[in-house]
């Protein structure tokens, strides 16, 4: 897996400035397993200590615009050469130890950081070579300290002197060294593509080693199916201890393949037994039936779980889509085809063959839906009584809403205030109000000519 700087990365680690990064001056970013530097330029340009030892980077890139920068910690990764500090022009203190830097020359590229004073180089290969502190105190004069040790002005002086002479035989010892890196380099890429092939082959074998579950429940008793489970299951941790053994202890040379192969493997192996735990969760299960009781509404699930297996270590969780069922912490989960009741859900364990019975009630039957549905929609257009007696309709047909204008009236919406007769043609000129005959409410009732109508 190819990891780089992120923006979350530095976020997190930017905590003690309120996670800002933009006015960033100090971040530790070690033992992340970085293997590209990139972003940090961009994104915290007044950095003045960066700390990123102990990862996985192979080169010193993208910290060219960090002009504050005054403390910078690569210690502990796969660098094997100086380059790309020029414009870091505030640098004081470089830490490159334990690295992979055998091109000694390369440090003439910090002539032009005038302010470094300090220079760590400790652990890399180009320690060994004749002549090594002679090479680097004439080259960088600017230094105060070369691996924690004082440069004195007369051993300034004494390795001036000598410079020329202690220059070839770096120049020669480099191209030796740059010449077994080619060598080195070749064998890493062969022994890789061997292992890879290996790897291949040991996963196919631990495969096929968990597939060789029985076929049924019946061909052989259950105490003797878990007795082979066991078997298999130390079958595969002694493949494993096996491999762990022969990584760890097969010579290898230290160089920047063999460390970042020792972090692939370790790695891998955690993925590995990520997928075969998954593997085994969804191979090595138990046998099931699942049925659907139409007739009392419910699902049934029968779980062959051993029969001598007792019964604390099963754990169940019953849920409207699906169920989950734990044996010795080995999760089971199936998804139901219809929604059930958890609450009204129960399970039980046979005496005669030890599996687990769970019954689980529908929560209801699709043509009770249907019928419902077909019962709102036909309920529609029909007479009081025939909502409270609705006429029989079975599933599957079809019925139409029709309105009959003849049986039903509806009001009129535009006539339900009734509309006043006008006593006149327009606002000024009036006609007299017509005055309707007023209905006799009884026999005794006089119509008076010269009293005013009620209003």
């Amino acid at each position: 897996m190819f990891l780089s700087v992120t923006e979350d990365l530095v976020r997190r680690r930017a905590e003690h400035n309120n996670c800002e990064i933009f006015s960033l001056e100090e971040i530790s970013l070690h033992q992340q397993e970085i293997e590209k530097l990139e972003h940090l330029d961009k994104w915290c340009r007044d950095l003045k200590i960066l700390y990123l030892q102990n990862n996985l980077i192979p080169k010193i890139e993208n910290v060219s615009k960090l002009k504050k920068l005054e403390y910078l910690n690569v210690a502990l990764n796969n660098i094997e050469r100086i380059e790309n500090l020029e414009g870091c022009e505030e640098l004081k203190k470089l830490d490159l130890t334990a690295n992979f830097i055998g091109e000694l020359s390369s440090i003439e590229s910090l002539k032009c950081n005038i302010h470094l004073k300090e220079l760590f180089l400790m652990g890399n290969p180009c320690t060994e070579f004749e002549g090594y502190r002679q090479f680097v105190v004439a080259t960088l004069q600017q230094l105060k300290y070369l691996d924690s040790k004082e440069i004195e002005r007369s051993e300034r002086i004494k390795a001036l002197q000598d410079y020329p002479e202690v220059q070839w035989k770096i120049r020669e010892q480099e191209e030796a060294y740059l010449l077994k890196r080619a060598r080195e380099k070749e064998e890493a890429q062969r022994r890789m593509q061997e292992k890879k092939d290996e790897k291949q082959k040991q996963m196919d074998s631990k495969l096929g080693l968990i597939l060789c579950s029985p076929d049924s429940p019946q061909e052989k008793p259950n105490q003797a199916e878990a007795d082979g489970e066991q078997e298999r299951c130390r079958t595969v941790e002694n493949y494993d201890d096996d491999e762990d053994r022969k990584f760890w202890e097969e010579p290898t040379p230290y160089t920047p393949e063999s460390r970042l192969e020792t972090h692939r493997y370790i790695e891998e192996k955690t993925e590995t037994v990520f997928i075969l735990e998954l593997f085994l969760v969804v191979v090595i299960r138990l046998h099931f039936s699942l049925k659907d009781d139409e007739e009392n509404n419910q699902i049934i699930l029968d779980l062959a779980v051993y029969r001598h297996l007792d019964t604390s270590l099963l754990d169940g969780d019953v849920q409207p889509a699906y169920i989950r069922v734990l044996v010795k912490g080995k999760p089971f989960q199936l998804v139901l085809p219809e929604e059930v009741k958890p609450d009204s859900s129960s399970a039980k364990r046979s005496q005669t063959t030890g599996h687990l019975v769970v019954t689980m009630p529908k929560v209801c039957k699709i043509g009770d839906i249907t019928q419902r549905s077909l019962n709102v929609v036909s309920t529609l257009g029909m007479s009081p009584r025939e909502v409270v007696n609705p006429p029989s309709l079975e599933i599957g047909q079809v019925e139409k809403l029709e309105v009959d204008p003849s049986k039903y009236s509806f009001p009129d919406v535009a006539k339900i205030v009734q509309e006043k007769e006008r006593t006149g043609q327009g606002p000024i000129k009036f006609q007299p109000q017509k005055v309707t005959e007023a209905k006799k409410s009884s026999d005794d009732f006089e119509n008076n000519e010269d009293v005013p109508p009620l209003i």
